[in-house]
């Protein structure tokens, strides 16, 4: 037993034995002085004084016990938080680690996508004859949605389930959606599927409407890849109608039918399981549930609504659900025919530095920037970026984050704090493919104007240009 005690129990005990201790001692001398020279008194005495040192002892050894018992108990609890501590810190270390890497992984792999995607489009602006159109048409949509998934892969391990929200931006579904299924029309004529897809519009009610884009596709996709894999013959019809109305409101109903195997009672039941949840003896019953279901129920739900299934076996099912979008003020109208834009009244030729140590990233940017009417000098590293712009005027410069010798983080700030962009200042525009959330603010920090995430968007690079070519306009003039 410890003395002093540590817990509030044992000093109370403590205090009690003590108390007991020298009330004893009390008694014993105060009979002891008064009592008369007397053999039977004595004996009284003696008995009752053996009584109460019984009484003591037990009461001590109580105390002592159950200090003891504390102190166990004590030790024990420490021992079982200093362990979890430890497990806590290496689960956070852990998911750290994994966070990182497929932070890294993503990037690498947009890296070479970017170009597959570039090339694709430069490829588009060439003489193709209908079925090389068709087959570049194809390639685009689907490196397209891989870097879709890509990023919706990084979002999952980045915890959705737990800060997941909705992103609502002003969206037209018959455009939008349009690209994915045409990459599901192509994926099921190769397992000789018929594949079709409707829209249901009142053309003369038809907004713009607030909705998160992205998730609707995830569901999407997980059901229309779900209706392709287990349809072996037949056909998967796609239909999106938003013809009803009311107020400021639009109803959008999904329906996704498919004559594959389609589910067993059972199967139906546990239809909306994790995959993790299910036993593994029960995974031979499912043949038609998809493991995306489940994910898929809580992004509906997310948006409020509820998704619902009706399935016969080996007839088919059809999934479905319904959203309530806002409306917005603008009208969807048939897009105009292209026309060659300028980008400023005096049709001059603007220099762009390109600083990218890809030699494949290079070629797209140098495509892209060309059919804006740039003229483009290349460097591969921060440094030679920063010794180039001490020795030459350019317009504007498209700088890449990660490069050797200097990064583009440093060579960004080393010109924005040199004496030349003190006195003539041009926009430098960081490009990546790592576009997460610290990179861009990272940039920010750093100085730049702009951020653009590769592959490159060429609306969002013709905005960009626009933006600040009217900047160097208003300097000629």
């Amino acid at each position: 037993m410890k003395f002093p005690p540590k817990s509030k129990i044992g000093l109370k005990l403590w205090t009690i034995g003590s108390f007991l201790g020298i009330f004893t001692l009390g008694v014993l001398f105060f009979v002891g002085k008064n009592i008369p020279d007397n053999s039977n008194y004595f004996s009284t005495f003696a008995l009752l004084l053996f009584i109460l040192l019984i009484v003591v002892t037990i009461a001590l050894l109580y105390t002592i016990n159950s200090q003891m018992d504390n102190d166990v108990v004590e030790s024990y609890l420490n021992d079982k938080v200093n362990t979890l501590e430890i497990e806590l810190e290496k689960a956070i270390e852990s998911s750290e680690h994994k966070s990182i890497y497929l932070e890294n992984i993503s990037h690498e792999i947009r890296i070479p996508l970017s170009t597959i995607l570039g090339m694709v489009r430069m490829l588009k602006n060439t003489d193709l004859d209908l079925d090389q159109k068709a087959q570049v048409e194809i390639a685009e949509y689907s490196s397209e949605h891989l870097l879709q998934l890509i990023n919706m892969i990084l979002n999952n391990s980045k915890g959705v389930d737990v800060d997941l929200k909705l992103e609502p931006v002003p969206i037209s579904l018959e455009s939008d959606l349009t690209k994915l299924f045409k990459i599901f029309e192509y994926q099921a004529w190769e397992k000789g599927l018929d594949f079709e897809f409707k829209f249901s519009i009142d053309k003369k009610n038809d907004f713009l409407l607030l909705g998160d884009i992205g998730k609707i596709q995830q569901v999407l996709i997980n059901l229309v890849n779900n209706a392709i894999k287990f349809t072996n013959t037949g056909k998967i019809s796609v239909t999106i109608d938003h013809t009803v109305t009311y107020d400021d409101l639009q109803v959008v109903s999904f329906y996704v039918k498919d004559s594959g195997i389609g589910m067993s009672d059972y199967e139906q039941e546990h239809a909306f399981s994790n995959f993790e949840d299910r036993h593994s003896n029960d995974l031979k019953h499912y043949r038609g549930s998809g493991i995306g279901l489940s994910v898929t129920k809580k992004l509906i739900e997310l948006m409020g609504s509820e998704l619902k299934f009706e399935s016969k076996e080996n007839e088919g099912s059809t999934f479905y659900f319904s959203l309530q979008l806002q409306k917005t003020l603008n009208v969807i109208e048939e897009p105009p025919k292209e026309t060659p834009v300028l980008l400023n009244k005096f049709d001059y030729r603007f220099s762009v530095l390109v600083a990218e140590d890809n030699i494949m990233n290079q070629k797209v940017i140098k495509f892209l920037l060309e059919q804006h009417g740039a003229e483009c000098t290349f460097v591969t590293n921060g440094l030679d970026a920063v010794n180039l712009y001490k020795v030459i005027n350019y317009d504007m410069i498209f700088m890449d984050i990660y490069m050797p010798k200097i990064n583009g983080y440093e060579a960004t700030k080393i010109i924005k704090n040199s004496d030349k962009y003190a006195k003539n200042n041009i926009p430098i525009i960081a490009v990546s493919a790592s576009a997460f959330e610290e990179d861009i603010k990272k940039a920010k920090e750093a100085g730049v104007d702009e951020f653009l995430a590769k592959p490159i968007d060429n609306e969002k690079l013709s905005g960009v240009l626009r933006k600040y070519t009217l900047k160097k306009e208003d300097r000629v003039s």
